[in-house]
């Protein structure tokens, strides 16, 4: 398969995710059908792999606090089916954990493509480790791309959905290393006569452009 073929434009954040209807474990998914709920849609590079394995029992072991979060998990490979039917099994047979999510079988890369989840330099017959945040209105909130060679740190994935959804709730930004209970940053004044008033206003100010509040 040459470059060409595989090489597109990658979503954005800030617009909406690309749609899209695709066979699965759990039969026929439509993305557009979460709205409503948030989704996480990520990529693997193949079945039956060994750092895939580990991030699968991995994402299983969110999946409950995901959906207490009204988030969807949702995974992909290019890989058939009957292969993700195979290696969920055995994953429930070996290692004891059962996977209660949906895979796509990405056969044709349609889904790929749409998601730029196909890295030339590292392959192209296999999806490089991605992870799209989809809030409930569909629109692509956040992306993170990983090498096949190392697995996801899931305490960050859900560290930041958690943050997108109290920034969506309160109207704030979160510093780094934000955890859930700490102060948020309030958005700077965009005038004068803002920046006035912000120094009155009780937030906990290092400045007059940044300024936290407990929420």
């Amino acid at each position: 398969m040459e470059q060409s073929e595989v090489h597109q434009r990658l979503p954005s954040i800030g617009e909406e995710a690309p749609d899209f209807e695709a066979v699965t474990t759990h039969g026929q998914v439509k993305l557009s059908t979460f709205r409503g709920q948030w989704v996480v849609l990520f990529s693997h590079p193949a079945d039956f792999t060994p750092v895939c394995t580990t991030e699968f029992m991995a994402f299983a072991g969110i999946a409950e606090e995901l959906a207490g979060l009204n988030v969807q998990l949702i995974g992909l490979s290019i890989d058939s089916v009957h292969s993700h039917l195979a290696w969920v099994r055995n994953i429930k047979e070996k290692m004891g954990v059962e996977i209660p999510f949906p895979i796509i079988a990405d056969l044709d890369m349609n889904v790929a493509r749409r998601y730029g989840m196909i890295h030339p330099a590292q392959g192209t017959t296999a999806t490089i480790r991605t992870v799209f945040i989809i809030d409930d209105r569909g629109v692509m909130r956040a992306m993170l791309y990983y090498p096949m060679s190392n697995g996801r740190y899931m305490p960050e994935i859900i560290r930041l959905i958690k943050a997108l959804q109290v920034s969506d709730k309160h109207s704030v930004a979160t510093p780094a290393n934000w955890q859930p209970g700490d102060k948020v940053i309030v958005p700077p004044p965009k005038t004068s006569e803002e920046v006035e008033r912000r120094v009155k206003e009780g937030y906990e100010c290092r400045d007059w452009y940044l300024c936290f509040k407990e929420i």
